[in-house]
């Protein structure tokens, strides 16, 4: 079984620091929309939209 590790600080009210074994990154915003930045070139934009819309997850690369 693989050995895995993830830490998650929160450092201001909306802005969390996640640590992982490869990689850190930094959260934006809250549980209903938020906007994450990565080391490793990862960006995501996450979003709970109201009505039928459901939730929209973007992730794009450098």
């Amino acid at each position: 079984m693989p050995m895995t590790f993830r830490k998650s600080f929160h450092i201001l009210p909306g802005v969390r620091v996640n640590v992982n074994r490869k990689s850190l990154s930094i959260t934006l915003g809250r549980k209903g929309a938020h906007r994450t930045w990565s080391t490793t070139g990862r960006r995501t934009t996450s979003a709970d939209l109201p009505g039928p819309f459901g939730y929209r997850h973007t992730d794009r690369r450098r």
